[in-house]
Parts: C-alpha cells; structure tokens; sequence
C-alpha cells in the first residue's frame, strides 16, 4: 500500500509541476482583468465586443461542423472499405496540415483573383467576362472553406485512428441485427467514436480562434485581430488582455460544451481479443463515388495550392540562396521535433495522473493546462518573455559565479522558444493522448496491478505500447503545427534565428507571395515527410 501511494503521490507531484507551468502565462490574463479599464476598453466594450462575439461564433460553429464531416466520413471510408487509391488516401489525407491556412489563403487569393489563372483562363480562352466580385473569396464564407480544407485532418487523423483500431464486433453486432451501411453509421460508429470527434473539433476551433494570418489578409474582425490591432496599433496592452480575457471566458464555455457533448459515457477494450474492422470491398460506381470524394479533399486541400505554389516557385527560382534555406530547415526541424517530444512526455504524465487520481479536480486541472491554446501567440509571447526575464534576474548571482559576462542567458535562449511551444500546443498533444487513454480504458492496467506490477513500470510496460498510435499521431500533429507556427517565433527567436514559417510570413506579409511560396513549399515537404516516416509506426489495420 505504502509502495502504491508512493508511485501515485510521484505521478501527482510530476503533473502538478507541469500544470502549473503550464498554466503560469494564463495568470498574466487574468490578473488583467482586475486592471483598471481605459477609454479604448470602453468604447470596444460598448459598440464592437459584440461583433466579435458574433463573428468568431459563426466562423467556429461552421468551421467545425465542416470539419467533423469531412473528417468523419473519410475516416468511416478509410476504416470501413476497400476501394481504389485507399493505401493512398489513408496517410495522404493528412497532407493538408502541412499547409499553413495563411498560405493556402494567400494562395487560393492568387488563384481566383482578377490576374489569377481561372479568370484569366475564362477571360482569354473562353471569352467569358463574369463579375470578380463572383470569385471573390476576401470574406466570411472564403475564411470558412480556408480552414475546413486545411484543418480537417485534425478529425480525420484522431477518429481514423480510432476506428481502425476499435473492436469489430459492434459493428458486426449490428449488421447481424439488420442495421444497414447508413444506420450502423449513425448509430453505432458516431456514438462510439465521439470521444474522438469532439477531441479533433475542438482542436479545429481553437486553432481557429487562435490564427491571426487569415482573418487579417482577409479583412475579418476577430477576437485575435481585435488583440493584435489593440496593441500593435494603439499600444494599449491592457486593453488587449482584457480582450484576451474575453476570449479565454469564451474557450473555457467552449470547453464545457465539449465536455457535455462527450457525455459520460465511454467505449474501451474489454477483451484483449481487439480486432480491427473487416474491409467491405465497393465495387462500380460505389467505389468511384468513394475515390473521387477522397481525391476531390485531397485536391482542394493539397494538390490545388501545391501546383499553384510549385508554378511560382519556378517563376522565382534562384533569388534566394540555397544555403539561407538549409539554415531554416534545419532550425525548424530542432525546434519543432524537441518541442513535439517534450510535448507528449508532458501529455501522458498529466493524462496518466488524471486516471489514477480521481475526483472533479483531477478532472479539471488538466483542462485548465491546454487553455495556452486559447491565448494569441503575441500574449503567450509576453508572458514567457516576462517570466524569462525574472528567472535571469534571479540567477544574476549564479552567472556571475560562473563568469558569464551578461545576466541575460535564458531569455535570449532557444529554450523560451521552446518553453513558449510548449504551452502552445500542448493541447494538440494532450487531447490525442487522453483519446488513446479513452481508448484502451483501465482494465489492462488493473489487470497489471493485481498480477504485483507497479504503477510505473505498468505505464511503460502496457500503457505506452497500447498508446503507441495516439502517440505518433499526436507527435506529428504538433510537430507539423510547430513547422508553421509565426507570431511566437518571430517574437522570442534567438537574433538571427529564422525559420521557414517566419521567412514564409515575413514575404506573404510584404505582397511577395512569389517568394514565399519556397519557404512554403519546404514546409509542405518536411511536413509530409513526417508523415509518411511516422506512418508505419500507426496502428497497423488490414490494406
């Protein structure tokens, strides 16, 4: 017993260091709430909060609906069938999160615009003088279509790994009954994979609520725009963490949403006879129906803006030097592949302690730590620089022992980037580690127990190997984010340290989307090689 609460007592005191470090920048907002309010709070307050409220409503609510169909129904098609292209399909879904959404926005910009290559082909092949204004997607709708095309593997990659991998004989149960392909779909596949769903849908939201390079090219105000202009255009930072303040309140209901939509109930292994679904094989015009939706997704968010991007790489080859560009693939790759690892240690520590302790706050302070993901980067950045800044000062004395000529170490350091990552995107690694744990529930583990195993050895021993597929999956998810993440990087980089999501923005941002589109399609290249190398480590199912 004495041994037992040890082990506990080692996993509580592990993850209430890390929730507390992650949750310290969260401190920063809401001390700034009780600060005095300004003439600009004021007058945002009376006449504009409420736009914002609206605006960001409607762009996440159909952004996520969007994206928990497309999401779930290739996945449902990816698990369920054999169909033509299916291997490919399977992992080149995922593609579309190496394309960051500002890019494939300025891309799909370039394509439908005035001088772009469907009105220009309509106009001289075709002789055809629509109205722009037709095309024109500078607006809510096109702002919407953006980041269901590019955000949509965040459903799709979590419940696929989750179907593939759940117990057939639900699915056979009801086939046997006499449930065909539409009601086993609606009642057996939703219901037991909405731990899942929701787990990606709130993901797309946040990451909608977050991005601040589409709803700024696009004209769109939004609580992060609204952030962004009132402190970098009128250099009130308190009025912007009152704004940050709203939309943390606005995240936390979004998060108690999600958890009366998750609901109680739970779907697990109960048996160690788990066996992924049996392929149906479509035939006819079933199968083409099957491989044209999967390659009309893929196409509009991959192969389309890639082509685009490819043709003005060409039209720009050579103005930038080769060598500046191995630089920021290698910086890339080591900020994101050691923030990525850091990230799931943290994720299965903290998801691991929420399933030995229980109680409403073991349940509650772990989503308290992905409320990170809720802040704009600008906001995180500030407060990992403040925090930086005070460890330096404190150790003043121990760099003067050493002999180290400046007391500012660690705040010029790669390891505020990393820490500032972290808190970032621990969400993303943290909501498919507490799928996975959904996923194989408690029995093995208390199997393990009542044979004499440890806690801990338990965890290594069973926990991670049956976690393997949410692990890779997490890690690519927060690997490839990490790749295109901007406002972070371009605030607490190391001086002269660049990557390929700065150097993408920093030309997007001054109109030379040309010269962006190298730095971009890098990324779309390490990104994808990051998925086909971790693929194989995936949950294996039957081709």
């Amino acid at each position: 017993m004495q041994r037992r609460l040890a082990n506990v007592n080692m996993w509580t005191v592990s993850a209430a260091i890390i929730m507390i470090l992650l949750f310290l920048p969260n401190l920063t907002i809401v001390t700034g709430i009780f600060s005095p309010a300004n003439e600009n709070w004021a007058h945002m307050k009376e006449f504009v909060l409420g736009s914002f409220i609206k605006t960001s409503l409607i762009l996440i609510s159909t952004t996520a609906l969007l994206t928990i169909f497309i999401g779930l129904s290739l996945a449902w098609l990816i698990a369920q069938y054999q169909f033509p292209l299916r291997k490919f399909l399977k992992w080149a879904l995922i593609l579309p999160l190496s394309i960051p959404p500002f890019i494939g926005a300025y891309t799909y910009h370039g394509i439908v615009n005035y001088t772009g290559v469907i009105q220009t082909t309509l106009r001289d092949r075709f002789e055809m003088n629509l109205n722009p204004s037709f095309f024109d997607i500078m607006n809510l709708p096109g702002a919407i279509f953006i980041y269901t095309m590019f955000l949509y593997p965040y459903v799709y990659t979590i419940t696929r790994i989750f179907l593939s991998q759940q117990s057939a004989s639900l699915i056979e149960s009801a086939r046997m009954l006499g449930k065909g392909p539409w009601r086993t779909f609606f009642q057996v596949v939703i219901p037991i994979s909405r731990v899942s769903i929701i787990g990606g849908a709130s993901l797309v939201v946040l990451e909608v609520l977050n991005d601040y390079g589409v709803v700024k090219y696009f004209g769109i105000q939004t609580f992060t725009t609204a952030i962004f202009q009132t402190w970098f255009g009128l250099g009130d930072i308190e009025s912007s963490i009152k704004l940050a303040a709203s939309l943390m309140g606005f995240v936390i209901l979004i998060l108690m949403i999600e958890k009366l939509l998750r609901g109680r109930r739970q779907y697990s292994y109960s048996t160690t006879k788990v066996r992924p679904l049996p392929l149906i094989e479509l035939k006819g015009w079933k199968a083409f129906i099957a491989t044209g939706y999967g390659l009309l997704i893929l196409s509009l968010g991959f192969f389309i803006p890639i082509i685009q991007l490819i043709d003005w790489m060409f039209l720009t080859l050579g103005t930038i030097p080769m060598g500046e560009f191995l630089t920021y693939v290698k910086n890339s790759v080591t900020v994101a592949g050691i923030s990525a690892f850091a990230i799931i240690v943290f994720a299965l520590i903290v998801g691991n302690f929420s399933r030995l302790v229980h109680g409403k706050v073991a349940k509650l302070l772990p989503k308290l730590t992905i409320l990170g993901y809720s802040i704009p980067g600008a906001v995180i950045a500030v407060a990992v620089v403040t925090a930086f800044i005070a460890l330096d000062r404190f150790l003043a004395p121990l760099y003067q022992m050493l002999g180290v000529g400046t007391t500012l170490v660690l705040s010029v350091s790669l390891t505020m980037l990393i820490s500032a990552y972290i808190i970032r995107f621990f969400a993303i690694g943290y909501n498919s580690i507490e799928s996975g744990y959904d996923k194989i529930g408690t029995d093995f583990r208390d199997a393990s127990r009542l044979l004499g195993v440890g806690l801990t050895k338990t965890f290594f021993k069973v926990d991670v190997p049956m976690l393997k597929g949410a692990i890779i999956s997490g890690y690519i998810l927060v690997f490839i984010d990490i790749l295109k993440e901007i406002p972070l990087t371009l605030i607490l980089r190391p001086f002269n340290f660049d990557t390929l999501s700065t150097k993408a923005f920093q030309y997007a941002s001054d109109e030379k989307i040309m010269e962006a589109s190298q730095a971009s399609l890098l990324i779309v290249g390490i990104s994808a090689l990051a998925i086909v190398i971790f693929y194989k480590f995936l949950e294996k199912e039957p081709d």
